[in-house]
């Protein structure tokens, strides 16, 4: 059976995209998406975690009897997700506490458990890792967008407290886009991460159906084309 890595890719980061299609993992995404700095470090987290496990999970497929095969990838998923909470308790402790419980709550998070049941435990390791690395990006990437405009607008910021993840060379990142911002409250809110993800969720509906009226548009063209010659099957030539 033939791999297509290009439609991988694609699904990870577009087609399928946890957050926007599959509404997975939405309990940390909404959570933890106040701020970008807090976006990159669970998303880089949760893109560890699923590269990992994936990877894991195939090499070992044909070892793991199907009775027991749930059980283990939890294991195998707690054991990346614990090595990660000590490498960031080491690291970036101050970042560690903002984010408190959703780190080792990782373990429980549907994107990671549904490919490596979905996918992972059916697919060899190249593929596997490919759709660890591209489902953790896409997801990713909702985050920072989501905690991009949360921050943007409940704060007036971008790129705020980002040292606390690269250290003291990231002190001056933060860009300031009203000055004496008064904030918007609701943005940081619970319900504005709703409105918010609803409004990434209708942007992508969009971006997909006008994608697929340009493909519409072109597809009578060809039609036309190859119905203009006509056989003549009944009937006697005079």
């Amino acid at each position: 059976m033939s791999i297509d890595y290009k439609e991988i890719t694609l699904n990870g980061l577009w087609h399928n995209n946890p957050a926007l299609v599959q509404l997975l993992g939405l309990c940390p995404l909404l959570a933890v998406t106040a701020s970008v700095v807090n976006s990159i470090s669970l998303g880089i987290a949760s893109t560890l975690v699923l590269t990992g496990s994936n990877l894991t999970i195939s090499m070992f497929r044909r070892f793991v009897p199907d009775a027991v095969r749930l059980p283990v990838f939890v294991m195998i998923i707690a054991s990346f997700v614990t090595c990660i909470e000590l490498l960031m308790q080491a690291v970036t402790y101050e970042l560690y506490q903002i984010l408190g419980i959703f780190i080792p709550l990782i373990v429980t998070n549907c994107v990671i458990m549904g490919r490596a049941d979905a996918f992972a435990s059916k697919n060899p390791v190249s593929a596997s890792l490919l759709d660890g690395a591209m489902m953790g990006i896409g997801f990713t990437a909702v985050l920072v967008l989501l905690g991009g405009l949360r921050e943007a607008l409940g704060s007036g910021t971008l790129f705020a407290d980002m040292h606390l993840l690269f250290g003291p060379m990231a002190e001056n990142w933060t860009i300031v886009l009203v000055d004496d911002y008064k904030g918007f409250l609701f943005a940081i809110l619970p319900p504005g991460a709703f409105v918010g993800l609803g409004l990434l969720i209708a942007l992508k509906n969009i971006i997909d159906k006008r994608l697929k009226d340009r493909q519409s548009a072109k597809a009578p063209a060809h039609s036309q084309d190859a119905g203009s010659k006509r056989v003549r099957v009944t009937g006697q030539i005079s």
